[in-house]
C-alpha cells in the first residue's frame, strides 16, 4: 500500500500562532493557494482514495485536490487535529502567561498530559495506529491520499520511524506539504517527507503572512 499524506493549508491563526486544536477555523488565502498548488502538483497521479479530516480547513484542502484527481472524498473525524483542551484558542504567549504549568507539559512533550480536558499524546497515538490499521484493511495493495494535521503527522512519523514521544520534533511539517509513506510485509517505510516544491507558485503568488 501507497499511502501519501498532507497537512492542511494556512489559517489565520496559523499564521498568528494560535492553537486550533478541534476548533473549525476556515483557510485563509494563503491556504487555498497552498491547496491548488497541492492539487496541480499531484494531478495525473493515481489513487484510489482521498480522505481528508473533518475540520474544515482539511475539508477545504482535500476538495480541489479530489475534485482535480476525479476521486470521491471520504471525511472522517479520525484524521482530526489533536484536541488541545484548555489550550484551544490560545497563542503560546497567552498560554505561558495564564497557564504556566501546562504551557511546560505541553513544551516538554509529557505523553500523558491531556491538555485539561484535551486529547494526550498517548491517547492521540491509539487513535493514529487506528486511522493506519483502518486503512490497510480497505485499501491493500492500493494507494492512498490523506489531508490532515501537523498533530497527527508528527505522531505518524514517530510511528513510522520509531522516534519517542516525548523527544522535540525532528522535522518539518509545514502547510500544503507532502509525505509519502509504504506498507510492506516489514510493516510502514518512509519514502520521503516534507516535499514542498509544489508550494513555490503559492509563495510567489502571496505574501508573508
Amino acid at each position: 500500500m501507497q499511502l501519501s499524506l498532507a497537512r492542511h493549508g494556512e489559517t489565520d491563526w496559523n499564521a498568528a500562532g494560535r492553537i486550533q486544536g478541534q476548533l473549525d477555523i476556515p483557510l485563509n488565502a494563503r491556504g487555498h493557494q497552498q491547496a491548488a498548488a497541492l492539487a496541480h502538483a499531484l494531478a495525473g497521479q493515481h489513487f484510489d482514495a482521498v480522505y481528508c479530516s473533518d475540520l474544515a480547513r482539511a475539508r477545504e484542502t482535500a476538495a480541489p485536490v479530489a475534485g482535480r484527481l476525479g476521486v470521491p472524498l471520504t471525511v472522517s473525524a479520525i484524521w482530526r487535529e489533536r484536541h488541545h483542551g484548555r489550550m484551544q484558542g490560545q497563542t503560546y504567549a497567552e498560554l505561558a502567561a495564564a497557564w504556566p504549568d501546562g504551557h511546560r507539559r505541553l513544551r516538554a512533550r509529557d505523553p500523558h498530559f491531556d491538555v485539561d480536558g484535551g486529547e494526550s499524546l498517548v491517547q492521540l497515538t491509539e487513535r493514529c495506529r487506528q486511522a493506519l490499521a483502518d486503512l490497510a484493511t480497505r485499501h491493500r495493495e492500493q494507494s492512498v491520499l490523506v489531508i490532515t494535521h501537523g498533530g497527527l503527522l508528527d505522531v505518524l512519523y514517530r510511528l513510522v520511524t520509531g522516534e519517542p514521544l516525548h523527544t522535540p520534533r525532528q522535522v518539518a511539517i509545514r502547510n500544503g506539504a507532502l509525505h509519502r509513506l509504504q506498507l510492506g510485509s516489514q510493516g510502514w517505510q518512509l519514502l520521503s517527507w516534507g516535499s514542498e516544491a509544489h508550494l513555490d507558485h503559492a509563495r510567489d503568488e502571496l505574501p508573508d503572512a
